[in-house]
């Protein structure tokens, strides 16, 4: 299925971004205690939140101290919605890098 979103990705960084922090303090944690928690610098959860630096180590690390690995583990998942669909997905997984064909061919 074709996906018309028009969203730039600095868009969708911003909305991220806007995401963690709400969730962060949904869940009643400063700054501080997401860094803490994620292993990270409290510059670098500032600098995620504000959508500057954003790394995705820094993302997954943030997403595993909120709970939310989940989502991220969901993010390319195959759709598999015909059997079609499943068979391609299972010779694509077997699928070996091929070599280059040498300029002397």
């Amino acid at each position: 299925m074709l996906d018309l979103n028009l969203s730039k990705p600095d868009e969708v960084v911003k909305r991220l971004c806007e995401r963690l922090r709400t969730e962060r303090l949904a869940q009643a944690m400063t700054q501080s205690d997401l860094a803490g928690r994620a292993g990270i610098g409290v510059n670098t959860v500032s600098n995620l939140e504000a959508g500057r630096n954003v790394g995705f180590e820094n993302i997954v690390r943030v997403a595993m101290a909120l709970g939310r690995i989940k989502e991220l583990e969901a993010l390319f998942q195959p759709r598999l919605d015909s059997i079609e669909d499943i068979l391609r997905y299972e010779q694509s997984a077997r699928r070996q890098r091929t070599r280059r064909k040498s300029d002397h061919a």
